[in-house]
C-alpha cells in the first residue's frame, strides 16, 4: 500500500501530467482505430461491380443484391433467383490513330490505321459494356399472394431493367 501511495505521489509530483495523459489517450485512441474500423476504400472495392472476371460472377453478385432486397419486402419470405445474361463483357480500348494521305496525279488516298495502346502488355481498357438481362426467375415464399407478386415484379423490373415477359414468379 505505501509503495502505491509512493508511486501516486511521484505521479503527481510531474509537471504538466494532463498533457502527457492527454498524449497517451490519444496514442491509445489512433491504435484502436487502425486496428478495428475499416477503411471505406477498402470496402467501396468490394461491393464495386467492376471486379468481375466472368460474366457468371456478374450473375451471381446480381442475384444475391437482387434477393436481398426482395428478401427485405413485407409478405415475401425466402427468396431466389436466377438470372440469365445476354452474353458476356465487352471492351471498349484505348486506341491510337494516324492517318497517312498519299497524293498520285489528281487523286488523293487517305489511309487509317488504328494501333491499340498497350500498357505493361496488356490493351489499355477505356470502356467495360456488362451484359444485359435476358431473363429472372424468382423462387419466393408470398408470392402465391398477388398484390405480392406485383410488388416483387415491379421491384425486380426497376432494379434489373427488364420487361415483364423476361420475369417470371413462382411460390
Amino acid at each position: 500500500m505505501d509503495k502505491l501511495k509512493e508511486l501516486f505521489k511521484k505521479i503527481k509530483g510531474v509537471k504538466h501530467i494532463e498533457i502527457y495523459l492527454a498524449v497517451i489517450v490519444g496514442l491509445i485512441v489512433i491504435i484502436c482505430y487502425f486496428l478495428f474500423v475499416t477503411k471505406p476504400e477498402d470496402k467501396k472495392e468490394e461491393n464495386s461491380t467492376g471486379n468481375y472476371s466472368t460474366a457468371q460472377e456478374y450473375a451471381d453478385y446480381l442475384e444475391n443484391k437482387l434477393c436481398n432486397v426482395l428478401s427485405n419486402m413485407t409478405g415475401v419470405g425466402d427468396v431466389s433467383a436466377i438470372i440469365t445474361l445476354d452474353g458476356g463483357f465487352t471492351y471498349e480500348y484505348a486506341v491510337d490513330s494516324e492517318t497517312n494521305t498519299t497524293t498520285s496525279g489528281s487523286s488523293e488516298t487517305s489511309v487509317t490505321v488504328d494501333t491499340t495502346i498497350l500498357v505493361d502488355g496488356e490493351p489499355l481498357v477505356v470502356k467495360v459494356n456488362y451484359p444485359s438481362v435476358k431473363g429472372v426467375v424468382i423462387v419466393a415464399e408470398g408470392s402465391e399472394d398477388f398484390a405480392v407478386k406485383m410488388d416483387i415484379l415491379d421491384a425486380v423490373q426497376t432494379l434489373l431493367s427488364v420487361d415483364a415477359g423476361s420475369v417470371t414468379i413462382l411460390a
